[in-house]
């Protein structure tokens, strides 16, 4: 028998809204949670309508909302607010990322979820904490890519600040809020208490810069933008190939960075004193770089692909999700899963992040048309299907 996923009789609730919030839900939903999404029932997470559609429906939400049943309720409202707080009275965990105030407003701050579960662990997502001077301004992963430093590192040295072309603060927050959850909920088997999660866009970006505070405290030291480039060592750096692809070279290791220069034909620069040292290696990148790219822009991309590996020298192609798709290490992960959807058929997407090998995770479900579970998530809270009929028609649902 296939054994329960490791978080199988958990429950969530996702109240949030664009990315990060939603995403710690389908993250705790891939290995077992029942998620339930509590959306508006005329303002729908606007995931919905993030990005590509096919045929009208949305396919940034068929990812975010996978594994999790919708239920459409207007949390402003005294009917439904009874109705999650009655809900909240048997969850272990309601993720929401409204600004600071929006709950307590309705009469579901902290202190009334609690009161209704001693036990729930209550993840509060916001850009910037749910206290301080700017607290109650408007949040988006971009803010935070720009206020933590990334886009200040990000960029060639004589060209602006740069952002990501994708969510990687929104991203970076899901995974430390879902991570702050599970300490939350293994603090709470020792406690029996329930606890508030704070995540703020602005730290988890910060936390995943490395060490520049320490950098700046000791030595006054600030990060420049260096391209693709390191200040730690070299070669590194992205290099075309005849055939007009490209390449990602890595030397960390100074082994590896003597491999390359070996492999290059410049034995040479490995006898050098500058060399022996990865700060050493990066001021003279530019001879290095000349090197490998002359030698790199001789040949096609899978030969020289072939030839890093047999010289036991760090390489990559770069990839668009095409390369992705067809690539034999992740066909060999599984890296990619299909779906079965109501509405598309099937939807290929990223799998589980990670394999446990007692209990994995799994994709059950992509996301689910706008409220499509309200009946059944109610009637199993024991409201009567007659109630049902009269909070739709007030508009509650």
């Amino acid at each position: 028998m296939t054994p329960p996923a490791p978080l199988h009789g958990l429950r969530v609730l996702d109240l949030a809204t664009l990315f990060a919030g939603p995403l710690a839900a389908t993250l705790l939903g891939d290995f077992g949670a029942e998620v339930i999404k509590v959306e508006h029932p005329a303002k729908p997470d606007p995931s919905r309508g993030h990005g590509p559609a096919k045929d009208g429906v949305g396919l940034w939400w068929k990812h975010l909302g996978r594994n999790k049943r919708t239920l459409t309720l207007d949390l402003s409202r005294p009917a439904g607010r009874e109705l999650l707080l009655r809900l909240a009275a048997d969850t272990d965990v309601v993720v929401e990322n409204f600004r600071p105030g929006t709950l307590e407003k309705w009469g579901l701050g902290w202190e009334e979820l609690s009161a209704a579960n001693p036990s729930l662990v209550l993840a509060r997502v916001t850009g910037f904490g749910q206290f301080g001077p700017y607290s109650r301004r408007p949040g988006f992963g971009t803010l935070a890519e720009a206020m933590s430093g990334f886009a200040a590192v990000t960029g060639e040295p004589d060209g602006p600040p740069t952002l990501p072309p994708f969510g990687l603060a929104d991203t970076v927050a899901a995974l430390a809020t879902a991570y702050a959850v599970m300490t939350a909920l293994a603090g709470r088997d020792r406690t029996g208490r329930g606890q508030v999660v704070d995540t703020a866009l602005i730290e988890t970006m910060l936390a995943v810069l490395g060490p520049q505070i320490t950098w700046y405290d000791q030595l006054g030291h600030v990060q420049a933008r260096t391209g693709n480039r390191s200040a730690n060592n070299a070669p590194r750096n992205l290099y075309r190939t005849r055939d007009g692809r490209w390449v990602a070279v890595s030397t960390s290791a100074q082994s590896v960075a003597t491999r390359v220069v070996t492999l290059v034909g410049r034995p040479d620069f490995a006898d050098r004193d500058w060399f022996a040292t990865g700060a050493g290696r990066a001021a003279h990148a530019g001879e290095l770089d000349a090197a490998v790219g002359s030698w790199i822009a001789a040949r096609d991309q899978a030969e020289v692909v072939a030839a890093f590996e047999k010289a036991e020298a760090a390489v990559a192609p770069v990839y668009d999700i095409r390369d992705v798709l067809a690539d034999e290490q992740y066909r060999a992960l599984g890296t990619v899963a299909e779906v079965p959807d109501e509405e598309l058929g099937t939807v290929k997407m990223q799998n589980v992040l990670f394999r446990l090998s007692a209990t994995p995770g799994a994709i059950r479900w992509a996301g689910r048309p706008h409220g499509a579970d309200t009946d059944a998530v109610l009637r199993e809270l024991g409201v009567p299907a007659a109630r049902i009929g009269e909070l739709r028609a007030e508009g509650v649902l």
